[in-house]
C-alpha cells in the first residue's frame, strides 16, 4: 500500500495482516456485543489474517495504481482470484476445504465489508504513526483514509474510531496515565 511513499516505520504483510485481523476481531465484537447483530468475531479474524494472502504470489500493488481506473482494479482482482485459487490448489486435498472460506472471493460479502473496514482502519493507524514519527508525507493519506472510513457508513467503524483511535495518538507514558485515571 505504501510502496510509493517514504516510510519512517517499515511494515510487512505479516505485521499488516495481524493488525487487520485484530481490528477485524474488534469490529466483530462491536457488531455482536455493542450493536446486537449476529457476527462471529473469531471467523472474521481468521478471514482477515488471509485477506492479503494472494500477495504471496503477486506481490503488493500500491493502492493509487490498483484503484487508478476501473479496468486496472478489475484486472488486479482477477489476478488476486487466480492467485487465491493457486494457493488453494497447493494445499493437500484434506486441508483445502478448511481454507476455502478464508481466501478472497470465498469470503461472504458481509465479512468482506468488515475486513475492508479493518484494512482501512489499519491504514489510518499507520498514517497516525507516521505523522507522530514526523513523516509529513502521510498527512494527505491520513485525511483521505479517514474520509473513506466515514464514507463506509458502518456503525462498527464509527464506534472503533470514537473509542479506540484516540489511544493511537498517545505515547506509552500517556497510555499508562490513562490506566491510572
Amino acid at each position: 500500500r505504501w510502496g510509493l511513499m517514504r516510510n519512517s516505520l517499515p511494515e510487512n504483510v505479516q505485521e499488516h495482516s495481524h493488525m487487520v485481523a485484530v481490528i477485524a476481531h474488534a469490529l466483530g465484537v462491536i457488531r455482536r456485543d455493542e450493536l446486537g447483530r449476529p457476527c462471529d468475531p473469531n471467523a472474521l479474524a481468521a478471514a482477515a489474517l488471509f485477506h492479503d494472502a494472494s500477495e504471496i504470489l503477486t506481490g503488493d500493488l500500491p493502492t493509487p495504481i490498483k484503484y487508478h481506473s476501473g479496468s486496472i482494479t478489475e484486472a488486479y482482482k482477477d489476478v488476486e482470484r487466480i492467485a487465491a485459487d493457486k494457493l488453494l490448489d497447493m494445499l493437500p486435498v484434506g486441508m483445502k476445504e478448511a481454507y476455502v472460506p478464508l481466501l478472497g472471493e470465498k469470503v461472504d460479502e458481509d465479512s468482506k465489508k468488515l475486513i475492508k473496514a479493518a484494512d482501512r482502519l489499519a491504514a489510518y493507524i499507520k498514517c497516525i504513526e507516521e505523522r507522530k514519527a514526523g513523516n509529513k508525507e502521510f498527512l494527505s493519506a491520513e485525511r483521505q483514509t479517514l474520509a473513506r472510513l466515514r464514507n463506509m457508513d458502518l456503525r462498527e467503524v464509527d464506534y472503533f474510531i470514537r473509542h479506540f483511535i484516540p489511544a493511537f495518538e498517545l505515547d506509552l507514558d500517556e497510555l499508562g496515565m490513562m490506566e491510572e485515571q
